[in-house]
């Protein structure tokens, strides 16, 4: 099956300035036709599911701006509602044929806090803190009713933990995708040890990584199939650099569509990009996935 890739990436092809707290979530109240187009692009060039623009969308994180629970929860909704039309106009319009399906996404604590900390985890709280800190949001999405729920760029085993408690008896499957380097999740814990969590939760359809570099793929799929014996979900980014300091991203993309060849035949299931994977590469993935 085919994810997108980054819609981010797609919305600033658009047009639009993403610098804020906020990301691509904030054009789910200021642009909501914006969010439809860029799904949109992505079924046309052959994704299968469409990830919400609701990774950054938390009621902490509205509230800064002043949003209250209702009107947030109205914004948590309307991710999943944007995507639904999306693919109804991809088949009306764009010719596009075929089940397509809805992911809503909840991205790691450290994505409201909009300081780079998703990508080291330990944030100084306990599971059950971060379980009651994602289980609103989630509540919220799943009320909505996504196909599935993507737990995503998880950076450590004790979001992982809290995440797992919190889709337990929301009637929604999920896929649980670490963020990773190396052999390792970003704050270190052994892999392993972090696909094995989800090994016995029931809700969990898929395990994988995401928004990682391309070469820690493949390792990373093998160890998921054979840890968990669930289907792998892999969606990496580009292979550039962030540069924090230059806020620039550095190095070449290396192409994704060769790497999915490894990846399917290593066992994934579930293929697409994150950040810097446009709809060009996602056309090119989707052609070596359905071949």
């Amino acid at each position: 099956m085919v994810l997108d890739g980054g819609l981010s990436e797609q919305l600033e092809v658009r047009g639009h300035d993403l610098a804020d707290a906020l990301w691509s979530a904030r054009l789910l109240a200021d642009a909501p036709e914006e969010v439809v187009a860029a799904h949109r692009a992505y079924f046309a060039a052959g994704a299968q599911v469409a990830i919400t623009a609701s990774y950054q969308a938390t009621f902490e994180g509205f509230a800064r701006r002043g949003t209250g629970r209702a009107a947030t929860t109205r914004l948590l909704t309307a991710s999943v509602e944007l995507a639904r039309r999306a693919a109804d106009e991809a088949r009306a319009d764009d010719g596009v044929v075929g089940p397509l399906w809805v992911a809503a996404s909840a991205g790691p604590y450290g994505a409201m806090l909009a300081d780079g900390s998703e990508y080291r985890g330990r944030y100084g709280l306990t599971v059950a803190e971060l379980e009651r800190f994602h289980r609103p949001r989630l509540e919220a999405l799943a009320a909505a009713a996504p196909d599935v729920l993507a737990l995503e760029t998880v950076p450590d085993a004790d979001e992982a933990r809290a995440l797992l408690r919190a889709v337990r008896g929301l009637g929604v499957p999920a896929w649980l995708s670490y963020s990773v380097a190396g052999g390792r999740t970003r704050a270190g814990d052994r892999l392993a040890d972090a696909f094995a969590l989800a090994a016995a939760a029931p809700e969990v359809v898929a395990v994988g990584v995401n928004c990682c570099d391309p070469r820690d793929v493949e390792p990373a799929v093998r160890l998921a199939a054979r840890v968990t014996g669930k289907p792998v979900v892999v969606y990496p980014n580009s292979g550039e650099h962030w540069d924090a300091a230059a806020r620039a991203w550095r190095g070449p993309a290396q192409p994704l569509a060769e790497g999915a060849q490894r990846w399917v035949a290593a066992g994934a299931r579930l293929v697409g990009g994150c950040c810097r994977v446009g709809a060009g590469a996602v056309r090119e993935v989707a052609s070596v996935v359905r071949g």
